[in-house]
């Protein structure tokens, strides 16, 4: 038996179940759950069945309930982790720097179609936050961050952390609470697990999954 998902696999796992026309951020926001493969895969530009074969592993999980046209998210919160193994922040890194500033100021220069995630985004979201930090983590374009703070510095110790800004991301005005927990997962910072505890209250305030009740059957 295959449990180790292909790179593909994995991203459609992410682009079709955390992103798709019913996403996990609408879960913990909206509180729906229930998603159709055929759309899913029209989304995603890909078959029915290999949005079915790489959702397996969540079925093997119990983490939601195939049924011959779509699925049901019986457990966000497994698939939530499992989205957190699967990440690989890092890899998605277009812009590095040592900006010799407080991350305030940092966060009120950054180009203004920068979405933020990690603490930044956790600030923005609930007001507070649960500990002092020294990075800003962000969506978006590495021209334009090189434009305002020079060129990148790839330095073990960065203050300025660019994500490529995934196409879905800018269908929102802020980064989704599940996209923070993931990016926050990902981080090796102690005052990282300070802000994931914190969010872990936030998310497990929304019920797990769906009732099962049969209705994609």
């Amino acid at each position: 038996m295959k449990n180790v998902l292909s790179r593909e696999e994995a991203s459609i796992i992410k682009d079709c179940l955390i992103w798709g026309d019913v996403k996990l951020h609408r879960f913990y926001e909206v509180g729906v759950y229930r998603l159709r493969l055929r759309e899913i895969a029209s989304s995603c530009g890909v078959s029915a069945g290999l949005v079915s074969h790489a959702l397996k592993p969540l079925q093997q999980m119990g983490a939601i309930q195939m049924y011959t046209r779509g699925f049901e998210v019986l457990d966000a919160w497994k698939i939530l982790l499992f989205w957190c193994n699967v990440r690989r922040l890092w890899a998605d890194v277009v812009y590095l720097n040592r900006v010799d500033m407080p991350v305030e100021k940092i966060e009120g220069i950054v180009p203004p179609k920068a979405s933020f995630t990690a603490y930044t985004g956790f600030k923005h979201r609930f007001g507070y936050v649960p500990a002092d930090y020294g990075e800003v983590v962000v969506y978006g374009v590495a021209e334009e961050f090189e434009e305002r703070f020079g060129e990148a510095q790839y330095t073990e110790r960065p203050n300025l952390i660019v994500l490529k800004i995934d196409e879905h991301l800018l269908k929102f005005s802020k980064i989704p609470l599940a996209q923070i927990y993931v990016d926050l997962w990902n981080l090796g910072t102690w005052y990282a697990r300070e802000f994931i505890a914190k969010l872990e209250k936030h998310l497990q305030q929304t019920p797990v999954g769906g009732g099962n009740d049969g209705i994609l059957a």
